[in-house]
């Protein structure tokens, strides 16, 4: 009986793993990237669930696990291979340049279709045909920009602050050349450092606790996600390094709605800073109990 059931076992198994379409998507969930990374994810849940919802492909299910890069070039690499070793139909991510160059090559190799959301111009200038971007490449970017600073601003010179790793260089580089071809000048070009402050780096840990104790987070929306948290939608806005222009408008939208606005210290928010936005006050006392704990 026991043989029989490892024969039956064998015939079953392979059947099974070609009812799913395996996706692994390997991408920055920690680190730097980690904002840009997250909402990548979560669109791809999104769309997987879509999918399948509406029968899969060609009647199978996806099947999608997510690896953490930690935004580090050389662990990118790593979940690259490992999720080749699990013979995926492709793979998904990661989305910083820097490590999409060095991982690149091994879905080459397989043969495995990889998309990603890279931007940097010289991803998809060296030849490899398995290489596939779900944006603008910056070589197609700043061409826009460029003409956007020329015919809508109307600027004769800019200033250049960039980020030095492989997608910022690049930009840089891309920018710079459409700049001097439409002749306006370049008065000055600074570069910056990743993750080189401190400050933003308590500033993330502390955002953590919270974004830890809540069902849902979500990134962005600016303006739109006060509107929304006055409407009841959502329940909590955290921003940091609002100047007051940003949300002194603001202030009474939320306050009018029975909701609260602070900084994160508990001050008037008209000078802006570090912003907490709550539609309860026991939301938002809660917040602060997080943002400032030790």
């Amino acid at each position: 009986m026991r043989n029989a059931f490892i024969a039956l076992a064998c015939l079953v198994t392979p059947a099974l793993a070609q009812q799913t379409v395996n996706m692994p998507d390997v991408v920055e969930l920690s680190g730097p990237g980690a904002v840009s990374g997250t909402n990548w994810r979560d669109g791809v849940i999104l769309a997987e669930d879509e999918i399948n919802a509406k029968g899969g492909i060609l009647g199978r299910r996806i099947v999608t696990t997510h690896s953490d890069t930690q935004s580090n070039p050389g662990i990118s690499r790593a979940q690259v291979q490992k999720a080749l070793d699990g013979d995926p139909y492709v793979i998904l991510g990661p989305i910083f340049s820097g490590s999409v160059k060095v991982n690149m090559v091994l879905a080459q190799q397989a043969e495995v279709p990889q998309f990603t959301g890279a931007e940097a111009a010289d991803i998809t200038q060296q030849g490899n045909p398995y290489i596939f971007r779900t944006s603008f490449g910056q070589q197609a970017s700043m061409p826009k920009i460029a003409n956007y600073i020329r015919d809508g601003v109307k600027a004769k010179s800019v200033a250049i602050v960039w980020v030095n790793n492989d997608f910022g260089k690049g930009g840089r580089d891309n920018f710079v050349r459409e700049m001097g071809s439409r002749g306006i000048r370049v008065v000055a070009d600074v570069s910056t450092e990743t993750g080189a402050d401190a400050y933003f780096d308590a500033a993330l840990e502390r955002f953590g606790r919270v974004e830890n104790a809540v069902r849902l987070s979500r990134y962005g929306g600016d303006c739109y996600a006060y509107c929304m948290l006055a409407a009841g939608q959502i329940d909590l806005i955290i921003e940091t390094e609002l100047k007051p222009h940003d949300v002194v408008a603001l202030i009474p939208i939320i306050a009018g709605a029975g909701g609260v606005i602070t900084t994160w210290e508990n001050e008037p928010a008209q000078r802006g800073g570090r912003i907490v936005a709550a539609g309860d006050k026991r939301v938002h006392a809660a917040a602060l109990e997080m943002l400032n704990r030790g």
